[in-house]
């Protein structure tokens, strides 16, 4: 992944960002409750979340991977993990003060799934494509 890939992806995820913020403020919220009885929108939204945030912070390599300088990839993933979920707690606070609208800590639960789904999934995914590699180097 180039380095201006990586840019737009941040770019991506800070204006995903905004509009979280910004869409708690909105009617349509309320609109959208009647179909979101349980708050389950809160696990894709989240998911999608992580996912730009992952793109933004993980380099994903497609040519070669260099064994003498290698990534920590998990701490990047777990990072990513602790920001994602800094936001949602920030989100709840930030609904607390919104008039209609009310903190919920069953929400950040819900947002903590949709994170720790998606980087259960591509952390998996990743390091099965960096251990093929891997080997296909070796041979």
């Amino acid at each position: 992944m180039t380095q201006l890939t990586q840019i737009f992806y941040s770019l991506l995820s800070i204006c995903y960002i905004a509009a979280i913020f910004i869409l708690a403020d909105s009617p349509m919220v309320s609109e959208l409750a009647q179909f979101n009885p349980y708050s389950i929108l809160h696990i894709p939204v989240y998911g999608i979340l992580t996912t730009l945030l992952i793109f933004s912070f993980v380099p994903i390599r497609r040519k070669s991977i260099n064994p003498i300088r290698p990534t920590n990839s998990t701490t990047r993933f777990l990072v990513v993990g602790f920001i994602a979920l800094a936001i949602a707690i920030a989100d709840e606070i930030h609904q607390a003060y919104v008039p209609g609208r009310d903190a919920s800590a069953t929400d950040v639960l819900l947002d903590t799934l949709g994170i720790s789904l998606v980087v259960f999934i591509i952390f998996r995914r990743y390091k099965k494509t960096t251990q093929r590699r891997k080997n296909a180097m070796a041979q």
